[in-house]
């Protein structure tokens, strides 16, 4: 049986915290492409992200 690819539950416009990162702020998701997640940071810029390692938080 064949497994389907990994997709984000991310969706652009949306405000996230990196849980091993504090210090960097809110982020703003720019894309969610698959695994790759691509995040604006208050105090760390842009950031490219592996949604299946790393589990951000939504903020809400």
């Amino acid at each position: 049986m064949a497994t389907l690819p990994f997709r984000s539950f991310l969706v652009p416009g949306q405000f996230v915290r990196h849980p091993d990162h504090p210090e960097w702020g809110e982020g703003q998701v720019q894309s969610a492409i698959g695994e790759r997640v691509t995040v604006t940071f208050t105090h760390a810029g842009k950031m490219l992200i592996d949604a299946t390692v790393v589990q951000l938080t939504v903020l809400s």
